[in-house]
């Protein structure tokens, strides 16, 4: 495990906790359960147990042939997490956070969801292990990702739609934490990403940091060396850094976490926190948010709904500013022709999330040689998203 955050759970000047006084007693148990788990050699086996029986790992590394040859460049390998049961990373937190709620003897457990791959993640756990479950999603990416919310309904989760704001994820998170904070007793929060107040960051990154252990393992046996470039995208940041954090030390091999540039960055309408943000508070943690001169926060916008979040993981925020990560966007236009290249190319869909990497490669692995290794990060897979690309191109399914 990394050295940060401190005990009071700061990256450097980011992170903390900025909640409400009746949420305090409820991060502090958290924070004690998953101290003492995490030292637990029987949490540790079961939770190894459930990822590699229940959620299929360790994922492939997967030498990406066809991709490598037509961009003429580096060689590309593909870290499979959309081949994860329920098509995503979420689930590694997932199956981790509700052993938590278990040994919290908590009955019930609610979480946000903007692409609905988290809310199906959680409704799978919650149905695997009983436990009631209800996710709060926008209105407006309930209409972007129906197919995932009625994955959820048929799981037995209630999913509530939340009308407020730019009814998208942002909003989403505010009404978990409102019910969070009425149910604190009998529910435990299982937030999505490296977000909000401690120890949710710290927790979040160390339940997918088994990606980042695998591929280090795998790259080795595959090209014989450590990477020159990892590649991820960045919403809240927690496929990324679950990649990221096994590599850290290692400063030959060069990060790059990528955003969304939605219509543009000239536009106003993006979720590059990075390019165009500044440090502030949001929903229980002080990062790189996008917010106006008075501290209100600006709509986002991507063809993604889990990267159109005004926050990015203050970890992240951290490594930014130490410049150990670079980040850098790509719009909606160049992640649905990455969506493109990749399926027509390797019979591979990616999220829509994930195409944003892909995007990104597409850009600059042509600018290196073959003996350069470029590790991406596929965080999810594209089913999801199908209905969403058919209606902007103009196809009725």
């Amino acid at each position: 495990m990394t050295a940060i955050p401190d005990k009071r759970g700061r990256f450097g000047p980011f992170g903390g906790r900025y909640v409400p006084e009746t949420l305090i007693p409820a991060l502090d148990e958290l924070t004690a359960v998953y101290q003492k788990a995490r030292r637990d050699p029987k949490f540790r086996h079961e939770l190894d147990y459930y990822l590699r029986e229940y959620v299929g790992r360790p994922t492939p590394l997967y030498y990406a042939e066809r991709l490598t040859k037509k961009l003429g460049g580096a060689t590309i390998y593909l870290k499979r997490e959309d081949l994860c049961h329920t098509g995503a990373h979420k689930i590694n937190n997932t199956m981790g956070q509700v052993l938590l709620a278990r040994r919290m003897k908590k009955p019930r457990v609610i979480a946000e969801t903007g692409a609905g791959q988290h809310g199906v993640a959680v409704a799978t756990v919650a149905a695997m292990f009983g436990l009631q479950c209800e996710v709060y999603m926008g209105t407006e990416d309930m209409e972007r990702q129906a197919l995932n919310v009625f994955r959820m309904r048929l799981l037995g989760t209630t999913v509530t739609g939340v009308n407020a704001g730019s009814r998208t994820l942002k909003d989403a998170i505010s009404e978990a934490m409102r019910d969070w904070t009425t149910n604190v007793r009998t529910t435990h929060y299982i937030l999505g990403s490296v977000l909000g107040a401690h120890p949710y960051p710290m927790m979040v990154r160390d339940f997918q940091a088994v990606i980042g252990r695998e591929a280090r393992k795998q790259i080795v046996r595959a090209h014989g060396k450590l990477p020159d470039y990892l590649v991820a995208c960045v919403g809240g940041g927690s496929n990324a850094i679950g990649l990221f954090t096994a590599f850290l030390k290692d400063r030959r091999v060069k990060m790059v976490g990528v955003e969304a540039g939605g219509l543009g960055l000239s536009s106003g309408k993006h979720a590059a926190r990075f390019a165009s943000g500044s440090v502030g508070v949001l929903q229980g943690t002080m990062t790189y948010l996008l917010q106006d001169g008075d501290g209100q926060i600006q709509l986002t916008h991507s063809v993604s709904a889990g990267l159109d979040y005004a926050a990015v993981g203050p970890e992240h925020a951290l490594y930014q500013e130490r410049g150990r990560i670079a980040y850098t966007s790509v719009t909606d236009d160049e992640a649905i022709a990455a969506f493109d290249l990749l399926a027509q190319t390797e019979g591979i869909m990616p999220a829509l999330e994930s195409a944003h990497a892909v995007a990104h490669v597409v850009k600059f692995a042509p600018t290196l040689t073959r003996s350069q290794a470029v590790l991406v990060n596929l965080s999810g897979r594209g089913d999801k998203d199908v209905h969403q690309i058919a209606r902007m191109k103009g196809v009725t399914i």
